[in-house]
């Protein structure tokens, strides 16, 4: 146990503190903790990063980033943002709804948060503003409906799950977010819908049928990069790490053939951004598998079960506490190590109170997306203050109903499993 003490214990100093990136304070504090167990980490952890990526799953990572930058640049968001505004703007407050929708079907074909909040951010935000929107309130509900897209496939944090926990189907975790990520977009709707009736926020502009179906057939095209990659994957037409890179062949063909919004001479700049993201993802991976060895090896995930089993036997009042660990840890962490690390200690309780794998590694990946919209490491929350011009300090009163919905959304994942497990048990997964 005093290994893991010593690991935590640096990693949030050099975190906090020395403002050390995550994936060197995480290495150096299991070098650290290496030692203590009398291993040589000079070839331990050089061998656990290395075995740690080595995983033909992970190869859809570096697929589907770059993907999402490709749609990013491609015209996607614009063409998904007026297909929103033609569906939402009507209602009071119908922007808000228009980011929020936006922000779901972006983060459905992109597969990441921050893609949608500098994406559709950069969109939204002004436009909001120019319509007599709080500025605030805008970045509020550009950075929680980003992370919709990490519930609603495809997904590299469900990716990762999947690889961490040795024996969850991705295709399994694909389906199993659909109904969750739609759920929390809802609760985060019925924020907006409040405090647009409290504030007397206008309503849009309203759309003719025939510029919604305008608006849908400019759309149609990118959101069928959904139906493909999901549709190939249930149908046994290719695995969820072939589907990225046809995710990669299709987004690019809308992206630089017919849009035309990309040149070939950008395409230099894309691979090479795509690249230090992959790098900076796959550095994570290797250094929290090193992490996660020597917890295991020091029978860490066997006390942290018999301590939260010994405190209960209550399995509801095990998996909240489940939960508010984790929340804690996502305050703190970022998502990936996050996953990696806690992943191996969690799944194995859960198991044993009867909680399907798919429906925790959902529950695991809604909670921790709170954390990427809270201080003080939230990515979210940083790159919408970013976009929006704003401060955190001004930012984080006006979240407060947000995370409140979210958190509502948490609890209803975790306690009806329905939500999770419907999709993948009608499909056979």
């Amino acid at each position: 146990m005093i290994e893991v003490i010593v690991i935590l214990v640096m990693v949030f100093v050099a975190l906090l503190v020395m403002n050390v990136p995550i994936a060197v304070a995480i290495a150096v504090a299991t070098m650290f903790a290496m030692l203590l167990e009398g291993y040589d980490p000079n070839l331990m952890v050089a061998s656990k990063m290395a075995n740690g990526i080595d995983s033909f799953a992970l190869l859809a990572i570096p697929f589907f980033i770059l993907s999402g930058v490709l749609m990013g640049r491609g015209g996607m968001a614009r063409r998904l943002m007026d297909l929103a505004a033609a569906l939402m703007s009507r209602f009071p407050g119908g922007l808000a709804y228009v980011n929020t929708l936006t922000c779901m079907l972006f983060g459905s074909i992109s597969g990441s948060a921050a893609a949608a909040v500098t994406s559709i951010g950069g969109f939204m935000l002004p436009e909001m503003k120019n319509k007599g929107y709080n500025n605030e309130f805008s970045v509020a509900v550009t950075t929680t409906a980003a992370t919709t897209g990490l519930l609603i496939p495809p997904s590299n944090i469900m990716i990762v799950y999947a690889v961490a926990s040795g024996s969850v189907s991705i295709a399994a975790m694909f389906m199993a977010g659909i109904l969750p990520g739609i759920l929390i977009g809802l609760l985060l709707m019925l924020v907006c819908f409040i405090i647009a009736k409290k504030t007397g926020l206008s309503s849009g502009e309203s759309y003719r049928l025939s510029e919604i179906w305008s608006a849908f057939r400019r759309a149609f095209l990118s959101m069928l990069l959904l139906v493909i990659v999901i549709g190939g994957i249930l149908k046994g037409v290719f695995t969820a790490t072939e589907a990225s890179a046809v995710a990669v062949a299709y987004s690019f063909f809308l992206s630089v053939v017919l849009y035309r919004e990309v040149k070939l001479s950008q395409l230099p700049e894309i691979l090479l951004q795509t690249g230090v993201t992959t790098a900076v993802i796959m550095l994570l991976i290797g250094a929290s598998s090193g992490m996660s060895w020597i917890m295991t090896i020091s029978n860490i995930p066997q006390t942290v079960s018999a301590l939260l089993l010994g405190l209960s036997d209550n399995p509801l009042v095990i998996m909240l506490m489940i939960n508010l660990l984790l929340l804690f840890v996502g305050t703190f962490m970022d998502m990936t190590p996050a996953v990696l690390i806690f992943t191996p200690i969690f799944l194995p309780i859960a198991k044993t109170l009867g909680v399907d794998p798919v429906h925790f590694g959902i529950i695991m990946i809604a909670n921790l997306c709170i954390g990427l919209c809270t201080p003080p490491v939230g990515t979210c929350l940083f790159l919408g203050c970013g976009v929006g011009k704003t401060t955190i300090a001004k930012v984080t009163p006006i979240m407060i109903p947000f995370f409140v919905a979210m958190f509502i959304g948490l609890m209803l994942i975790t306690y009806v499993p329905a939500f999770s497990v419907a999709l993948p048990r009608m499909f056979g997964l």
